[in-house]
């Protein structure tokens, strides 16, 4: 069987390991170890490391999140674009040009003959 060795720990028979008894796990006292204390500065750092690693990836998700809701805005964005460019051509086009003044009632009237070039020497 196991024997008791000086520091409280158990000693198992086959490989000579030091096994942690649960007592001591339940009570707390194996956290007045001398081997406990060593390892107390590797404990905060796997603990900071551990908290760190948290926060990274709560950080990426919400820059996914904000990376999606940029996208799904910038295609409602694109549409609408798309959108009033056709709007646009549509109200732009001769034909439909002369029917809104015609129908606002402006006196403008359409040009039949085209615009004339006016030429200009060029060493005045």
């Amino acid at each position: 069987m196991a024997k008791e060795g000086k520091n409280g720990w158990s000693l198992t028979g086959k490989n000579g390991k030091k096994k942690i008894p649960i007592k001591s796990i339940l009570d707390g006292s194996i956290l007045t170890k001398d081997v406990v204390l060593d390892q107390l500065p590797f404990i905060l750092f796997l603990t900071f490391m551990a908290v760190m690693y948290i926060g990274n990836r709560y950080h990426a998700e919400k820059i996914l999140r904000e990376t999606q809701k940029a996208h799904t805005e910038l295609g409602e964005m694109r549409a609408e674009s798309i959108t009033t460019a056709s709007k646009l051509m549509n109200i732009s086009k001769q034909s439909v040009v002369a029917r809104m003044v015609k129908e606002k009632g402006l006196e403008l009237k359409e040009a039949v003959k085209p615009p004339k070039k006016l030429m200009v020497d060029g060493d005045e």
